[in-house]
């Protein structure tokens, strides 16, 4: 948690740095020197015809790229913290509130710091590396358990299957969330550290792919979540609130996929789709986990 304090100053750090910055990024300049038109380059267009003229991303500044290093040493304790409680448990560290939060976000920031395999999204770092330090201190002092043995309904294959599943979906849709809502804050302001951005159209573009890969994530757990039922409880769906919940949520990203692919939501409604789909997991793991009663009671343990 230190860790990704630190990381997030820096990348605080990097992005006040560059909001106060009171001329064009290098690469700007370049390109209007060269002739290339003010109003393509400087500001992300919001429409597709535009989306290829925009400026390039500026490359991460010193800041950005402390935060990344600091980012990844946070993740290799982490993991470490993680593998060693699985150690000590004897099994998978997911079976409760503490362990998935541990694992969850783990995965989320696995998915950061590998998308850069991919794609450079370092302008997410201050997004992840907050999330990561308050999901970890919220969990640490509301849902810490010593280890406890595994529940009968838990005792399964499917736990591993199951569960991890979830994990890489809530990691994919919370990076094509943080995408969302610089989206968002991009088309209504376009200056300072947000000119160095990809265009609204771009971030949107990005975070659609992202989230179709979070949503196929997800509907393979609503399919493994049925399998499992019938196996411990001898039906495949009961409408038992974290059932109902899962599904919700699918339907939610379900609806996202299809209104921006079929429907042309496109700007804003596709943003807040996301926005809202991740929010329901968010409060399907708090909430619902805490104060709702039900089958999957073990999960608020």
């Amino acid at each position: 948690m230190g860790l990704y304090v630190l990381a997030f100053i820096a990348y605080a750090v990097d992005v006040a740095r560059r909001s106060a910055a009171k001329q064009a990024p290098v690469e700007v300049r370049e390109l209007v020197g060269a002739g290339a038109p003010t109003a393509r380059v400087g500001a992300g267009a919001s429409d597709g015809a535009g989306a290829s003229a925009v400026a390039p991303t500026a490359k991460a500044g010193r800041g950005a790229r402390i935060g990344f290093t600091l980012i990844v040493l946070a993740w290799g304790l982490h993991l470490a913290g993680a593998v060693l409680r699985g150690l000590a448990a004897g099994r998978v560290p997911w079976s409760n509130m503490y362990e998935f939060a541990m694992t969850g976000v783990a995965v989320i920031v696995g998915v950061f710091v590998l998308s850069r395999l991919w794609k450079d999204l370092n302008y997410l770092g201050v997004f992840i590396s907050g999330l990561a330090a308050v999901s970890l201190g919220a969990a640490t002092v509301n849902f810490y358990v010593s280890v406890t043995p595994l529940p009968p309904a838990l005792q399964s294959p499917w736990l591993v299957i199951h569960v991890f599943v979830a994990t890489l979906a809530m990691g994919f849709l919370a990076l094509g969330t943080g995408l969302s809502v610089l989206q968002l804050i991009k088309e209504r302001r376009d200056n300072g550290f947000l000119r160095s951005l990809p265009s609204p159209v771009q971030l949107e573009d990005l975070a659609y792919r992202v989230g179709v890969i979070g949503f196929i994530f997800w509907t393979f757990t609503l399919i493994a979540g049925a399998i499992w039922a019938e196996q411990a409880w001898g039906r495949y769906w009961g409408w038992d609130t974290k059932e109902v919940w899962t599904f919700v949520i699918w339907v939610i990203y379900a609806g996202y996929v299809h209104a921006r692919a079929t429907r042309g939501w496109r700007g804003s409604r596709s943003a807040w789709l996301q926005i809202i789909g991740f929010s329901a997991i968010v409060f399907n793991y708090t909430i619902v986990n805490q104060f709702f009663a039900g089958l999957h009671a073990y999960s608020g343990l």
